[in-house]
């Protein structure tokens, strides 16, 4: 049975598990969340309740949490590249990396552009400036780390670098790297000239006036 994916292709949680799916050549069945259809809506709310994209339904099963996706289709549907190492150590850091990008990249990121979809009585100017900090922060440690690897967790594509993708690519939209984070740049690119990631960009492509803040003229 073809896995069902249920999401949006302008999303980042979305875009990386299907670098995942696209890595390993795995079949699925689209099925796209219009916030807008109340009865598309309705079907992916019986699926999970909390309604974030995306989600998975394979056999029965119903598969939440991009993390946890991309680590079922590891287990389940194994393909040549391995998202998560078999190497316990090297399996911990993939792991680590793709916390660090989901938590101190997507996620301050995330909260700059929400606030700008907010009406402007609802906005937090102090909320924006700290994860604006934080993104700085983040863009500084990556770069001192990324300095002699390919990848996130050295050679090997992993789950870590399906994060990285979207997390780089938007948060780059949102608020600038520095020029002088040259090692981020170098793999933001190494990033978009994968060609899992490459199909997820050229995808979303046409969603682009989704974006609040001005999707720019570039990549």
């Amino acid at each position: 049975m073809t896995i069902g994916f249920y999401g949006h292709p302008f999303s980042s949680y979305c875009q990386k598990v299907l670098i995942a799916f696209y890595e390993n050549d795995i079949a699925f069945e689209w099925h796209q969340i219009t916030f807008d259809d109340p009865d598309n809506l309705a079907e992916f709310a019986t699926l999970w309740p909390i309604q974030k994209m995306p989600v998975l339904v394979d056999d029965g099963e119903t598969v939440i949490e991009s993390t946890i996706a991309i680590e079922y289709l590891d287990l389940y549907h194994p393909g040549p590249v391995r998202m998560v190492p078999s190497d316990p150590k090297r399996a911990l850091e993939a792991r680590f990396m793709d916390r660090f990008f989901d938590n101190y990249v997507m996620t301050p990121q995330g909260q700059i552009v929400f606030n700008a979809i907010r009406n402007a009585d609802k906005r937090d100017p102090y909320g924006v400036e700290q994860s604006r900090k934080l993104l700085n922060t983040a863009y500084g440690w990556l770069d001192d780390r990324m300095k002699d690897r390919t990848w996130a967790i050295g050679n090997e594509f992993s789950l870590a670098d399906c994060a990285a993708a979207p997390s780089l690519f938007y948060a780059d939209w949102t608020h600038p790297i520095d020029p002088k984070f040259k090692s981020v740049h170098a793999y933001r690119k190494r990033l978009l000239e994968r060609p899992s990631f490459a199909r997820c960009v050229d995808d979303a492509r046409p969603y682009r006036d989704l974006f609040p803040l001005g999707a720019p003229d570039r990549d």
